[in-house]
């Protein structure tokens, strides 16, 4: 625990950002480094913007200056200067409501200032388009990976994993030797948001080449899945730019991916709408993707026009008799006399 400071009415922020990534978020919370990390760059933004605007010292301020009139400056900053959209804006509010909801604790006179941030509210804002491939743009994909290189092989079993679990990009650049079990089970355990785990089954296709692959990795459990050249774990910014580079190879086989834009989320978002034109439940696709509440699923059966087409199908139009309106004679004598 974090001692507080003594010989002051109120702590410092610099004792109280302490206290709170220490003691709550990584203590008591367990928060993943993923999460630690997000929230680190959060204040590094937040406190660099403060000094450039109210000329505060960092060593003397305090959670009273951390009032919402900094803050709705902050937030506007972050969309206006640095191009964030409103769903960004929204996590670093999230970030910073969280921060000062703890602080409080600690510091109770500055109570009055932590209710007007809490009281921001949270920018609402449009929900655009799920973008995803059609099996035939998601095949070319797969294929696209030249299988003579060892970076090609990896890529290969990279897209092929990706796509087979759904995953988010940083649970697959996360994956460990002993993450996966390709020998009976045929599955891969995945570590989601908020350390929650999840077993997913792999096509005999993906587990085949999965074994061929984990021939060409050092005999470890803590080897990385998907090494880069150094032997490192790829980074998200890795996976994105190898994703990159096999849309390129496939869009001369298919040129739709020449026009479109794919990202490791595109893929998570195919599988999940494959999955439902295949027929499978929503509930299980929301297990599958690792989704809190399966109100997030809902969004694939929006974007997928051709399940709204068959239910259209399948419900009979309405039975009505059609009449031609006759008019009355008071109508026709009202619009004479106009």
């Amino acid at each position: 625990m974090t001692k507080a400071p003594t010989g002051a009415d109120s702590p410092k922020l610099g004792w109280l950002l302490q206290s709170y990534f220490y003691d709550y978020l990584i203590a008591q919370r367990q928060a993943s480094p993923r999460t630690v990390t997000a929230y680190r760059d959060v204040f590094r933004l937040l406190l660099r913007f403060a000094v450039r605007r109210d000329r505060h010292a960092l060593a003397e301020m305090g959670l009273q200056d951390l009032n919402r009139e900094l803050v709705l400056a902050f937030l506007d900053h972050l969309e206006r200067e640095r191009g964030n959209t409103a769903r960004t804006r929204n996590v670093r509010l999230a970030a910073i409501r969280s921060f000062v909801s703890y602080a409080v604790l600690q510091d109770p006179l500055a109570l009055s200032t932590v209710q007007q941030v809490l009281a921001i509210p949270m920018k609402r804002h449009d929900r655009g388009p799920i973008h995803y491939l059609s099996v035939v743009e998601m095949n070319s994909l797969l294929e696209a990976p030249q299988t003579s290189t060892w970076s090609g092989r990896r890529d290969q079993v990279l897209l092929r994993t990706l796509y087979n679990t759904g995953g988010r990009v940083s649970e697959i650049a996360a994956l460990r030797r002993k993450d996966v079990d390709a020998e009976d089970r045929l599955v891969v355990h995945l570590r989601g948001k908020g350390r929650k785990a999840r077993v997913i089954p792999l096509w005999r296709d993906t587990a085949s080449l999965l074994r061929k692959w984990l021939e060409e990795l050092p005999d470890e459990p803590g080897t990385p899945l998907f090494p880069n050249r150094a032997g490192q774990a790829m980074t998200r910014s890795g996976v994105s730019q190898r994703l990159k580079v096999a849309v390129a190879a496939a869009g001369c086989s298919c040129p739709s991916l020449g026009r479109a834009k794919v990202t490791p989320h595109v893929i998570r978002h195919t599988t999940a709408m494959h999955l439902l034109q295949s027929g499978v439940e929503l509930s299980v696709i929301a297990l599958w993707l690792g989704h809190e509440s399966i109100e997030t699923t809902h969004g694939y059966v929006e974007a997928d026009l051709a399940l709204k087409e068959q239910a259209l199908a399948r419900l009979a139009p309405p039975s009505i008799e059609s009449t031609r309106y006759r008019p009355q004679p008071e109508l026709l004598a009202f619009l004479d006399s106009l």
